[in-house]
Protein backbone atom coordinates (compact mmCIF):
# COMPACT_ATOMS: atom_id res chain seq x y z
CA UNK A 1 0.00 0.00 0.00
CA UNK A 2 1.26 3.47 -0.89
CA UNK A 3 2.95 5.27 2.01
CA UNK A 4 1.51 8.78 1.84
CA UNK A 5 4.09 10.25 4.22
CA UNK A 6 6.91 9.12 1.96
CA UNK A 7 5.02 10.40 -1.08
CA UNK A 8 4.55 13.75 0.68
CA UNK A 9 8.29 14.07 1.27
CA UNK A 10 8.93 13.29 -2.40
CA UNK A 11 6.38 15.92 -3.44
CA UNK A 12 7.87 18.64 -1.23
CA UNK A 13 11.42 17.94 -2.43
CA UNK A 14 10.25 18.01 -6.06
CA UNK A 15 8.37 21.29 -5.52
CA UNK A 16 11.13 23.06 -3.56
CA UNK A 17 13.97 21.73 -5.71
CA UNK A 18 16.24 20.46 -2.91
CA UNK A 19 16.29 18.44 0.28
CA UNK A 20 17.67 21.44 2.19
CA UNK A 21 14.69 23.63 1.29
CA UNK A 22 12.33 20.74 1.99
CA UNK A 23 13.89 20.42 5.46
CA UNK A 24 13.09 24.07 6.17
CA UNK A 25 9.49 23.62 5.07
CA UNK A 26 8.90 20.31 6.86
CA UNK A 27 11.08 21.02 9.89
CA UNK A 28 12.85 17.67 9.50
CA UNK A 29 16.46 16.56 9.11
CA UNK A 30 17.95 15.75 5.69
CA UNK A 31 18.56 12.17 6.83
CA UNK A 32 14.87 11.68 7.62
CA UNK A 33 13.65 13.03 4.28
CA UNK A 34 16.23 11.28 2.10
CA UNK A 35 15.75 8.03 4.04
CA UNK A 36 11.97 8.06 3.56
CA UNK A 37 12.27 8.83 -0.16
CA UNK A 38 14.79 5.97 -0.50
CA UNK A 39 12.30 3.61 1.13
CA UNK A 40 9.64 4.74 -1.34
CA UNK A 41 12.02 4.08 -4.24
CA UNK A 42 12.96 0.64 -2.86
CA UNK A 43 9.30 -0.33 -2.43
CA UNK A 44 8.60 0.13 -6.15
CA UNK A 45 12.08 -0.56 -7.54
CA UNK A 46 12.47 2.85 -9.17
CA UNK A 47 14.52 6.03 -8.88
CA UNK A 48 12.59 9.27 -8.43
CA UNK A 49 15.59 11.63 -8.37
CA UNK A 50 19.07 11.65 -9.83
CA UNK A 51 21.88 13.86 -8.59
CA UNK A 52 23.44 16.21 -11.14
CA UNK A 53 26.31 18.01 -9.45
CA UNK A 54 24.81 19.46 -6.31
CA UNK A 55 21.32 19.51 -7.72
CA UNK A 56 18.55 16.93 -7.69
CA UNK A 57 16.67 16.27 -10.90
CA UNK A 58 13.55 14.21 -11.39
CA UNK A 59 13.95 10.98 -13.31
CA UNK A 60 11.33 10.00 -15.88
CA UNK A 61 9.54 8.00 -13.17
CA UNK A 62 9.65 11.05 -10.91
CA UNK A 63 8.22 13.30 -13.62
CA UNK A 64 5.35 10.87 -14.16
CA UNK A 65 4.65 10.55 -10.43
CA UNK A 66 4.70 14.27 -9.66
CA UNK A 67 1.32 15.27 -11.26
CA UNK A 68 -0.43 12.49 -9.34
CA UNK A 69 1.13 13.61 -6.07
CA UNK A 70 0.21 17.20 -6.92
CA UNK A 71 -3.45 16.32 -7.38
CA UNK A 72 -3.57 14.17 -4.27
CA UNK A 73 -2.16 16.80 -1.94
CA UNK A 74 -4.15 19.60 -3.54
CA UNK A 75 -7.32 17.62 -2.84
CA UNK A 76 -6.03 16.91 0.65
CA UNK A 77 -5.61 20.63 1.25
CA UNK A 78 -9.14 21.30 0.04
CA UNK A 79 -10.47 18.54 2.28
CA UNK A 80 -8.67 19.96 5.31
CA UNK A 81 -10.01 23.45 4.58
CA UNK A 82 -13.52 22.06 4.26
CA UNK A 83 -13.28 20.12 7.54
CA UNK A 84 -11.91 23.13 9.41
CA UNK A 85 -14.55 25.53 8.13
CA UNK A 86 -17.49 26.34 10.34
CA UNK A 87 -20.85 25.06 9.04
CA UNK A 88 -21.94 28.56 8.03
CA UNK A 89 -18.69 29.07 6.06
CA UNK A 90 -18.67 25.81 4.11
CA UNK A 91 -19.01 26.11 0.35
CA UNK A 92 -20.60 23.59 -1.97
CA UNK A 93 -17.96 22.31 -4.36
CA UNK A 94 -19.10 22.35 -7.98
CA UNK A 95 -16.64 20.84 -10.43
CA UNK A 96 -17.63 21.31 -14.06
CA UNK A 97 -15.93 19.80 -17.08
CA UNK A 98 -16.45 21.57 -20.39
CA UNK A 99 -15.88 19.85 -23.72
CA UNK A 100 -13.41 22.02 -25.58
CA UNK A 101 -15.68 22.33 -28.63
CA UNK A 102 -18.47 24.14 -26.76
CA UNK A 103 -18.41 27.94 -27.37
CA UNK A 104 -17.19 29.80 -24.28
CA UNK A 105 -20.02 32.32 -24.44
CA UNK A 106 -22.54 29.47 -24.22
CA UNK A 107 -20.61 27.93 -21.31
CA UNK A 108 -20.62 31.20 -19.38
CA UNK A 109 -24.33 31.76 -19.91
CA UNK A 110 -25.11 28.19 -18.85
CA UNK A 111 -23.05 28.36 -15.67
CA UNK A 112 -23.87 31.97 -14.68
CA UNK A 113 -27.05 31.05 -12.72
CA UNK A 114 -24.93 29.11 -10.21
CA UNK A 115 -23.43 32.41 -9.07
CA UNK A 116 -26.84 33.58 -7.89
CA UNK A 117 -27.64 30.64 -5.61
CA UNK A 118 -28.36 31.31 -1.95
CA UNK A 119 -25.93 28.53 -0.97
CA UNK A 120 -22.24 29.51 -1.30
CA UNK A 121 -20.75 27.73 -4.33
CA UNK A 122 -17.08 27.19 -5.10
CA UNK A 123 -16.87 26.66 -8.84
CA UNK A 124 -14.08 24.80 -10.60
CA UNK A 125 -14.13 24.64 -14.42
CA UNK A 126 -11.88 22.41 -16.50
CA UNK A 127 -11.77 22.19 -20.28
CA UNK A 128 -10.68 19.02 -22.07
CA UNK A 129 -11.66 16.42 -24.63
CA UNK A 130 -15.05 14.85 -23.89
CA UNK A 131 -13.85 11.29 -23.27
CA UNK A 132 -11.24 12.40 -20.71
CA UNK A 133 -13.84 14.50 -18.92
CA UNK A 134 -16.27 11.59 -18.81
CA UNK A 135 -13.56 9.36 -17.32
CA UNK A 136 -13.13 11.89 -14.50
CA UNK A 137 -16.91 12.11 -14.11
CA UNK A 138 -17.05 8.34 -13.65
CA UNK A 139 -14.65 8.47 -10.69
CA UNK A 140 -16.43 11.54 -9.28
CA UNK A 141 -13.63 14.00 -9.89
CA UNK A 142 -16.25 16.06 -11.72
CA UNK A 143 -19.89 16.74 -10.87
CA UNK A 144 -21.01 17.67 -14.38
CA UNK A 145 -19.82 17.68 -17.98
CA UNK A 146 -21.17 20.18 -20.53
CA UNK A 147 -20.97 18.94 -24.11
CA UNK A 148 -22.40 19.39 -27.59
CA UNK A 149 -23.39 15.70 -27.66
CA UNK A 150 -24.96 13.23 -25.22
CA UNK A 151 -23.05 10.45 -23.48
CA UNK A 152 -21.45 8.30 -26.24
CA UNK A 153 -23.02 4.84 -26.34
CA UNK A 154 -19.69 3.05 -26.84
CA UNK A 155 -18.27 4.18 -23.48
CA UNK A 156 -18.69 1.82 -20.54
CA UNK A 157 -19.35 4.71 -18.16
CA UNK A 158 -22.44 5.25 -16.05
CA UNK A 159 -23.85 8.65 -16.85
CA UNK A 160 -27.06 10.40 -17.77
CA UNK A 161 -27.50 13.11 -20.38
CA UNK A 162 -29.95 15.97 -20.08
CA UNK A 163 -30.54 18.08 -23.15
CA UNK A 164 -30.23 21.70 -22.12
CA UNK A 165 -31.51 23.03 -25.42
CA UNK A 166 -30.70 23.62 -29.06
CA UNK A 167 -30.68 26.47 -31.52
CA UNK A 168 -29.93 27.18 -35.16
CA UNK A 169 -26.72 28.73 -36.45
CA UNK A 170 -25.93 32.20 -37.75
CA UNK A 171 -23.33 33.32 -40.29
CA UNK A 172 -21.14 36.37 -39.61
CA UNK A 173 -18.70 38.39 -41.67
CA UNK A 174 -16.77 41.63 -41.68
CA UNK A 175 -18.38 44.55 -43.50
CA UNK A 176 -16.31 43.91 -46.63
CA UNK A 177 -17.13 40.20 -46.81
CA UNK A 178 -20.78 40.89 -46.01
CA UNK A 179 -20.94 43.34 -48.93
CA UNK A 180 -19.51 40.74 -51.34
CA UNK A 181 -21.30 37.60 -50.14
CA UNK A 182 -24.18 38.53 -47.88
CA UNK A 183 -26.77 39.95 -50.26
CA UNK A 184 -28.37 36.67 -51.37
CA UNK A 185 -28.27 34.29 -48.40
CA UNK A 186 -27.61 31.41 -48.59
CA UNK A 187 -26.69 31.51 -52.32
CA UNK A 188 -24.04 34.10 -51.56
CA UNK A 189 -22.09 31.50 -49.61
CA UNK A 190 -21.28 29.62 -52.84
CA UNK A 191 -17.54 30.15 -53.43
CA UNK A 192 -17.22 32.40 -50.37
CA UNK A 193 -14.27 31.99 -47.96
CA UNK A 194 -15.54 30.06 -44.95
CA UNK A 195 -14.22 29.14 -41.50
CA UNK A 196 -15.84 26.02 -40.06
CA UNK A 197 -15.77 24.05 -36.79
CA UNK A 198 -13.27 21.17 -36.61
CA UNK A 199 -13.92 17.45 -36.87
CA UNK A 200 -14.41 17.06 -33.12
CA UNK A 201 -17.64 19.07 -33.25
CA UNK A 202 -21.10 17.66 -33.91
CA UNK A 203 -22.29 20.70 -35.87
CA UNK A 204 -19.60 20.32 -38.56
CA UNK A 205 -21.20 17.28 -40.24
CA UNK A 206 -24.64 18.89 -40.05
CA UNK A 207 -23.28 22.04 -41.67
CA UNK A 208 -21.58 20.18 -44.52
CA UNK A 209 -24.73 18.13 -45.14
CA UNK A 210 -26.79 21.34 -45.32
CA UNK A 211 -24.37 22.79 -47.87
CA UNK A 212 -24.78 19.66 -50.02
CA UNK A 213 -28.58 19.86 -49.78
CA UNK A 214 -28.49 23.53 -50.81
CA UNK A 215 -26.00 22.73 -53.60
CA UNK A 216 -23.52 25.19 -52.14
CA UNK A 217 -19.75 24.88 -52.31
CA UNK A 218 -18.11 27.51 -50.11
CA UNK A 219 -14.31 27.76 -50.14
CA UNK A 220 -13.26 26.33 -46.78
CA UNK A 221 -10.06 28.04 -45.71
CA UNK A 222 -9.86 27.05 -42.03
CA UNK A 223 -11.10 24.49 -39.51
CA UNK A 224 -11.11 25.19 -35.77
CA UNK A 225 -11.96 23.12 -32.69
CA UNK A 226 -11.81 26.33 -30.64
CA UNK A 227 -14.74 28.57 -31.54
CA UNK A 228 -13.08 31.65 -30.01
CA UNK A 229 -10.08 31.20 -32.31
CA UNK A 230 -12.39 30.78 -35.31
CA UNK A 231 -14.18 33.99 -34.38
CA UNK A 232 -10.87 35.84 -34.02
CA UNK A 233 -9.92 34.83 -37.57
CA UNK A 234 -13.39 35.85 -38.72
CA UNK A 235 -12.99 39.24 -37.06
CA UNK A 236 -9.77 39.77 -39.02
CA UNK A 237 -11.63 39.23 -42.31
CA UNK A 238 -10.15 35.81 -43.09
CA UNK A 239 -13.57 34.34 -43.80
CA UNK A 240 -17.23 34.01 -42.93
CA UNK A 241 -17.83 32.05 -39.71
CA UNK A 242 -20.71 30.55 -37.75
CA UNK A 243 -21.93 30.68 -34.15
CA UNK A 244 -25.08 29.54 -32.33
CA UNK A 245 -27.95 31.91 -33.11
CA UNK A 246 -28.71 32.29 -29.40
CA UNK A 247 -25.53 34.38 -28.99
CA UNK A 248 -25.77 36.27 -32.30
CA UNK A 249 -26.11 39.71 -30.70
CA UNK A 250 -23.14 39.05 -28.43
CA UNK A 251 -20.95 37.90 -31.34
CA UNK A 252 -21.76 41.01 -33.41
CA UNK A 253 -21.05 43.32 -30.48
CA UNK A 254 -17.84 41.59 -29.37
CA UNK A 255 -16.25 41.08 -32.78
CA UNK A 256 -17.66 44.02 -34.73
CA UNK A 257 -19.05 41.80 -37.49
CA UNK A 258 -22.34 41.68 -39.37
CA UNK A 259 -25.01 39.00 -39.43
CA UNK A 260 -25.50 37.83 -43.02
CA UNK A 261 -27.96 34.97 -42.46
CA UNK A 262 -29.42 32.34 -40.15
CA UNK A 263 -30.76 28.82 -40.53
CA UNK A 264 -32.57 26.47 -38.17
CA UNK A 265 -31.89 23.56 -40.52
CA UNK A 266 -28.48 23.20 -38.85
CA UNK A 267 -28.95 22.91 -35.10
CA UNK A 268 -26.41 23.01 -32.30
CA UNK A 269 -27.40 21.07 -29.20
CA UNK A 270 -25.99 21.25 -25.68
CA UNK A 271 -26.10 18.62 -22.94
CA UNK A 272 -25.45 18.30 -19.22
CA UNK A 273 -23.99 14.89 -18.37
CA UNK A 274 -23.93 13.70 -14.76
CA UNK A 275 -23.82 10.43 -12.82
CA UNK A 276 -27.20 11.14 -11.24
CA UNK A 277 -30.41 10.18 -13.01
CA UNK A 278 -32.34 12.40 -10.61
CA UNK A 279 -30.27 15.55 -10.24
CA UNK A 280 -29.76 16.81 -6.68
CA UNK A 281 -26.68 19.04 -6.86
CA UNK A 282 -27.90 22.67 -6.65
CA UNK A 283 -25.38 23.77 -9.27
CA UNK A 284 -26.66 21.27 -11.83
CA UNK A 285 -30.26 22.18 -11.05
CA UNK A 286 -29.45 25.89 -11.56
CA UNK A 287 -27.83 25.18 -14.93
CA UNK A 288 -30.63 23.00 -16.28
CA UNK A 289 -33.40 25.30 -15.10
CA UNK A 290 -31.61 28.43 -16.26
CA UNK A 291 -30.95 26.98 -19.72
CA UNK A 292 -34.60 26.14 -20.27
CA UNK A 293 -36.00 29.28 -18.66
CA UNK A 294 -33.65 31.96 -19.99
CA UNK A 295 -31.21 30.77 -22.64
CA UNK A 296 -32.97 28.27 -24.92
CA UNK A 297 -36.44 29.82 -24.81
CA UNK A 298 -38.63 30.13 -27.93
CA UNK A 299 -37.87 33.86 -27.91
CA UNK A 300 -34.14 33.15 -28.22
CA UNK A 301 -34.34 30.44 -30.84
Amino acid sequence: MLNYRQLHYFWVVAKTGSIVRACDQLNLTPQTISGQISLLEQTYGIELFRRVGRQLELTEAGRQALPYAEQMFQLGGELEAMLRARPDEQQIQFRVGVADVVPKSIVYRLIAPTMELSEPIRLTCREDKLERLLADLAIQRLDLVISDSPMPSHLDIKGYSQKLGECGISFFATEELARRHGADFPRGLHGAPLLIPGQETVVRSRLLRWFAEQQLQPRIIGEFDDSALMQAFGQSGSGIFIAPSVIADEVMHQYGVQLIGQTDAVAESFYAISVERKVKHPGIVAITEGARRELFTPLNL
